[in-house]
């Protein structure tokens, strides 16, 4: 294997206890008709072993991922566990991380958890008035216990936050939620359509408040997702989400029947790779098949889009978003309101934090520097005629 890949495993598939108003997945329970309801113990043990040995680096990471997949319950995943220590390569690093609403959390689970060191991403879409609308349950009194059950032992959270017609128009009250309730890491995730998705406009509005704020009282102290990448092209180095990258197609699904999909937002018959038996892991991720999927996003850029000033930002953004026309015909991502507001608003202020950071000063003293300062790699220039450019 030449090049690392991430997998989704979704031993559940898409049943979930919930029915969130958004959820792109819930649909796809019909796709694989005669599928076991969860993965049966030797597909789960072919997989580990598979994946191990897809790796090329010194760590393997496993992501499980739903639906929801505490609904299989702790003794599948004390299995799994056992079955990473059984085939784990000598000197391996492993690593896990389970997606979750946290509804079905306690504190068996979260014990779990932390002692076999997982990370958490937890969906929760701030206070509750934005959140239980369109997360039936009502859930966000137990998703916010899951979280302090976790905050508690020392389990990383990351907060996962969908943006939609609900928060997008209430930004700082959804950001002052996360800093009260004491999040540490944070994933806006913008709504792209459908009828809980916010106008893009609105969308980008919500993220140059939440920056905007993030840069006066939290830089240093809470990462935020959508920030880190959007400060990666001043850094010169290369996106780590995918949505941003100029290809894709390195983050793959493997369902509870050991059927493997290209994307994740793409689990269907077309994009269907094979299974996980018939070819191996590693087979199926270097097939031409997933390389020509991720190629087609830069491919198919729309001209206005490869002449874009924010183009290093988003790269056209995720090519399931891409249900917009431009005035040409051609496919437009419907966030590119959003995108272009928000890069063009926080670029600034990045370019500017970039050079901070590669001067090595500390981020408490982030806010003094101004474009006619000395800028702060030492050059002797002032920092609008240095770095900032």
């Amino acid at each position: 294997m030449t090049r690392d890949f991430l997998v989704l495993a979704k031993p559940a598939g898409a049943r979930c206890n919930l029915r969130c108003r958004y959820c792109y997945y819930l649909d796809r329970q019909g796709l694989l008709p005669g599928a076991p309801e969860r993965m049966q113990p030797a597909l789960l043990e072919r997989f580990i072993r598979e994946r191990f040995e897809a790796t090329p680096g010194p760590s393997t990471h496993f992501e499980w991922h739903g639906g929801e997949p505490t609904l299989l319950g702790l003794d599948f995943f004390r299995e799994a566990v056992a079955l990473q220590r059984k085939h784990r390569p000598p000197g391996r690093d492993v690593s896990n991380g389970l997606q979750t609403n946290g509804t079905l959390l306690d504190a068996e689970w979260v014990r779990f958890l932390a002692r076999e060191g997982f990370s958490v991403g937890l969906s929760l879409d701030g206070p509750a008035p934005l959140h239980d609308p369109f997360r039936p349950g009502p859930a966000h009194a137990r998703t916010e216990a899951a979280f302090r059950l976790l905050q508690r032992a020392s389990v990383h959270v990351d907060v996962l936050c969908v943006v939609h017609a609900g928060n997008a128009a209430r930004p700082g009250e959804t950001y002052d939620y996360f800093r009260r309730l004491g999040a540490t890491h944070l994933q806006f995730l913008p709504l792209a359509q459908g009828p809980c998705a916010a106008a893009p406009e609105a969308v980008g509005r919500f993220l140059c408040e939440v920056f905007d704020r993030w840069v006066r009282h939290d830089l240093g102290r809470i990462a935020v997702q959508f920030f880190d990448e959007a400060l990666r092209p001043a850094l010169r180095v290369p996106h780590a989400l995918c949505i941003f990258r100029e290809t894709c197609g390195d983050v793959l699904v493997a369902e509870r029947d050991g059927s493997v999909f290209m994307c994740d937002h793409f689990v269907d018959l077309e994009h269907r790779l094979g299974r996980i038996g018939a070819r191996t892991l590693a087979e199926l991720a270097e097939s031409p098949e997933l390389l020509a999927f991720g190629r087609a996003k830069r491919d198919g850029l729309a001209a206005g889009c490869r002449s874009c000033d924010v183009l290093a930002w988003c790269n056209g953004g995720c090519p399931k978003d891409r249900t917009g026309r431009t005035a040409a015909g051609e496919p437009l991502n419907a966030l590119c309101p959003a995108y272009r507001a928000f890069f063009r608003h926080a670029r600034p202020v990045l370019g500017r934090l970039a050079s901070h950071w590669k001067a090595g000063l500390p981020l408490a003293s982030f806010a003094a520097v101004r474009p006619g300062d000395p800028c702060p790699c030492g050059s002797g220039k002032k920092f609008k005629r240095c770095c900032s450019r």
